[in-house]
């Protein structure tokens, strides 16, 4: 847990100075003015415990960590600030809803503050304030976080995956360009293989990286989990295609995809093992910042996601909505501190930091200075505007979110890849849970 304070802001003033945006004094000087004209006054005495995903890219954690830091010297509000893996925030934040106690704040992943509906601290008005001031919200981050006409959270940011190249193996394979289309890819993942530059997607548990590529597959076959009205339909001709397609990929894998997590790619691609997987734009970061990876950093490419049969994007990118639990002590200190993140001052200086890996859901922040800093950012800059809700064409709520948690839909894709369940096993045991969640 990190206790954040002024001499923290001004100490780690000078991580972002060369880029001309607000450090040290001059962000404190912000906050300050901001925290007198806000329209939420923090509680006397207000402490917050906020629970955060643990950070790819160092950069962005300063950048946040001293805008915690500024918030604080500027309203007195007590800050507490933690970090978990992926995998372990919605666990976490799930203990907190049942218990009442833990966290103020809980800033996770994909539909988070729709598992837990009763729970949350509505945030309208911040939601209204900010999609006023800055172009409004991209349709699938509101979607993410609205329960009707109320806000359960606020979709802070898109962490945007796409697809993560070697350009020499795709040049060696055959291939000028990245594939457009589903045929095109497998063909390019087989021809990976037989020149030992191979590709890998995650088939475990990897909260963001199985979770959004296997959706990729399934909706770009034009399968979903449920319908328009909510009807569960995953046991069909068009999941059975998107198990056959995802079959043939996997045969042409690096080995050990079945056990991924979420840091399992960046590590075997940095290493020189991998040469083709989707990803944030991290292992290009890290990549970047090596000294000793500039041949890797030169050969590094992104590209977008490949369309299926269906004609159309359909891709799943990874949600960060942020949510304030309804028992907090200290209601307009949390909606005070979700306010100040996505203000322009401190919000353009984070995407800086995250260097690519985090994309904005307020419209006007599409013209970020970040997008135009490095050619091979761009493609990231999409991915809140390319996106499909968690839910696919269903309902966009507790059961959706609570399918995506629960990795159904990766199960049921690596237990066909796997030889664990053949296709109508894998589709009647994917179907089996889904009942017991849309009942």
């Amino acid at each position: 847990m990190q206790d954040f304070t002024r001499r923290t802001l001004l100490q780690g003033g000078t991580a972002l100075a060369a880029t001309g945006m607000l450090t040290g004094p001059a962000l404190f000087d912000f906050a300050k003015a901001w925290a007198q004209s806000a329209p939420w006054k923090p509680e006397a005495g207000a402490k917050l415990t906020v629970m955060r995903w643990k950070r790819f890219v160092p950069a962005e954690d300063d950048a946040f960590n001293q805008m915690v830091a500024a918030f604080k010297a500027a309203t007195g509000t007590e800050m507490n600030v933690f970090s978990e893996s992926f995998e372990d925030v919605q666990p976490k934040a799930s203990v907190a809803a049942n218990t009442g106690s833990g966290l103020d704040l809980a800033w996770g992943l994909h539909t988070l503050p729709q598992l837990f509906p009763t729970k949350v601290l509505k945030m309208n008005d911040v939601a209204d304030y900010l999609g006023k001031k800055y172009g409004g919200w991209t349709d699938a981050a509101a979607k993410t976080c609205m329960q009707g006409n109320d806000w359960l959270g606020i979709p802070v940011a898109t962490n945007g995956g796409y697809m993560t190249y070697r350009k020499s193996a795709l040049d060696k394979a055959g291939f000028k360009e990245f594939p457009k289309d589903f045929p095109g890819f497998l063909e390019m993942c087989k021809a990976l293989k037989a020149n030992n530059t191979p590709a890998g997607f995650a088939l475990g548990h990897a909260s963001g990286d199985g979770n959004s590529w296997l959706h990729w597959v399934l909706w770009g076959h034009g399968a979903y989990t449920v319908d328009q009205n909510d009807k569960i339909v995953i046991n069909s001709p068009e999941t059975a295609k998107a198990l056959e397609y995802c079959k043939a990929l996997y045969d042409n894998f690096i080995p050990g995809t079945a056990s991924w997590n979420d840091s399992s790619n960046n590590k075997a691609f940095l290493a020189g093992e991998l040469y083709c997987t989707a990803n944030g734009i991290s292992i290009y970061v890290a990549a970047k910042t090596d000294a000793s990876k500039k041949e890797l950093t030169q050969d590094t490419y992104h590209a977008l996601w490949p369309v299926g049969p269906v004609g159309k994007p359909t891709e799943l990118q990874l949600a960060l909505p942020i949510l304030a639990f309804n028992f907090t002590k200290y209601p307009n200190a949390a909606k005070a501190f979700v306010a100040f993140m996505l203000e322009k001052e401190n919000y353009e200086k984070w995407l800086d930091g995250a260097q690519g890996y985090l994309t904005q859901t307020l419209n006007a922040y599409e013209a970020a200075p970040i997008w135009k800093a490095d050619p091979k950012n761009e493609v990231f800059s999409q991915a809140s505007k390319r996106t499909l809700p968690a839910s696919g064409i269903g309902t966009v709520g507790e059961k959706a979110a609570t399918a995506i948690a629960d990795f159904i839909v990766v199960d049921m894709f690596a237990n066909y890849c796997t030889g664990t369940k053949d296709a109508k096993g894998a589709m009647a045991e994917a179907e089996r849970q889904l009942k017991r969640i849309y009942r």
